[in-house]
C-alpha cells in the first residue's frame, strides 16, 4: 500500500513538473515569435516610408542626347 501512495505521489509531482516545463517552452517561443512579428513589421513601415534619394538632373542635357541620336 506504501508503495502505491508513492507511486501516487511521485506521478503527481511529475504531471505538474510536465505541465510547468511545456508551459515556459510555449511562453518563449510565442515570446520568439512576437518579436519577429513586432521586427517584421518595423521594416515594411521603414521600407513603405523611405524616400527615393533625389538627384540634380540636367533634363536639358538628356533631351540633346535624344536629339542627336535620332
Amino acid at each position: 500500500m506504501q508503495n502505491l501512495y508513492k507511486a501516487l505521489y511521485l506521478q503527481s509531482n511529475f504531471k505538474s513538473y510536465k505541465k510547468n516545463i511545456m508551459g515556459i517552452t510555449r511562453l518563449k517561443r510565442k515570446d520568439r515569435k512576437n518579436a519577429a512579428r513586432a521586427n517584421q513589421r518595423v521594416a515594411d513601415i521603414k521600407r513603405l516610408t523611405a524616400k527615393p534619394v533625389i538627384k540634380n538632373i540636367d533634363v536639358e542635357a538628356i533631351k540633346k542626347s535624344f536629339a542627336e541620336k535620332a
